[in-house]
């Protein structure tokens, strides 16, 4: 029997512009799409995956399928810093000794999430607790955040990239395009000529992109900017987008304006359900359900949090806190 079949069924698909690379992940979406472009003279790998053995074994096999040399990797290139995405970068870059590149806002959350002391998951779990989280899940949630190091580790030295830069991928170059949204920082890669777009988690075909308010002053509206920046990308005349989860696709205009849709009908429900006050503990578990995981719970929580945030500051809602605890009301308009 021939074990590398599996790989070149499965996990291994040719496209005009790249090879996608299906890197499983151990939660429900199951894989995150790395793509790897052959230049003339290296190979270029976007968004490596989370590290975890199953992930190292998938690299070692398409390393042998597709007779590439760990040394002749150019580049790794990240669309932004989440870890399933930024997760094997520094394994990938210590077999390859290329540079990693991901934008400035990425990097600096990256050390924010998983730097010394992981600054980030006391602000998380602070911020949390104001908006309702019950006192019995904030051991569980730490666990879930913390435990998430491992899977990012070693850290890479990253070079970062810049908004409108003409990064190289493969053998043709590729303008770098902020959308900010699901994470500050993100960076669409297009090109003009092929009319390809790597597009990350910006948009994706048949699932929405979580978009979450995090602590910290890191983007105050995340909800705006994710619609704003659907918007810019909706601009361009996109043949194949390839995104990092799910099948490349062809539809990227259409596909940007649904997920505008779907935010509308998700602001309306939400504004519908506070009739009374609530925090956004309780708005979360109307939407989403109780029998959400810590990690669902934490994404659900976070993007609940995006969605009343952006009613906030639209004029449409109210916050009032009280013995430590926020909650919302929406303004009698209708």
């Amino acid at each position: 029997m021939n074990n590398s079949r599996p790989v070149r069924q499965e996990v291994i698909i040719r496209h005009p512009d790249a090879y996608q690379i299906k890197v499983p992940l151990p939660f429900p979406l199951r894989w995150v799409n790395a793509y790897v472009l052959e230049g003339p003279t290296g190979w270029t790998i976007i968004d490596p995956g989370l590290r975890t053995q199953e992930a190292e074994q998938v690299w070692t096999s398409v390393f042998a399928e597709l007779s590439l040399e760990p040394r002749r990797i150019e580049r790794i290139v990240l669309t932004h810093h989440h870890p399933d995405h930024y997760g094997l970068a520094g394994w990938l870059q210590e077999l390859a000794d290329a540079p990693v590149l991901l934008s400035r806002l990425g990097l600096e959350q990256a050390r924010l999430l998983w730097g010394a002391g992981t600054p980030l998951t006391e602000r998380m779990l602070a911020l949390f607790r104001l908006h309702g989280l019950p006192e019995d899940l904030e051991a569980p949630m730490r666990e879930h955040m913390d435990g998430f190091v491992p899977a990012v580790s070693p850290q890479p030295e990253v070079t970062t990239m810049e908004e409108g830069e003409e990064i190289p991928l493969g053998s043709r170059m590729y303008r770098a395009i902020h959308t900010p949204g699901h994470a500050a920082g993100h960076l669409c890669f297009y090109q003009p000529e092929t009319k390809a777009m790597f597009c990350g988690d910006h948009v994706l075909p048949q699932i929405s992109p979580n978009v979450s308010y995090l602590p910290g002053g890191i983007d105050e509206n995340p909800l705006a900017s994710f619609l704003e920046s659907l918007e810019t990308i909706s601009r361009y005349e996109v043949g194949m987008a390839y995104p990092g989860h799910r099948e490349p696709f062809t539809r990227l205009t259409e596909r940007a304006k649904e997920l505008i849709g779907h935010h509308d009908e998700r602001l309306a429900a939400m504004k519908a359900l506070l009739s009374e006050p609530m925090t956004a503990y309780a708005v979360c578990r109307a939407m989403f359900g109780d029998r959400l995981s810590v990690h669902q719970l934490r994404f659900g929580l976070a993007e609940t949090l995006a969605h009343l945030v952006w009613l906030q500051k639209a004029g449409q809602l109210s916050s009032v806190e009280h013995e430590g605890i926020i909650r919302y009301v929406k303004h009698d308009l209708d």
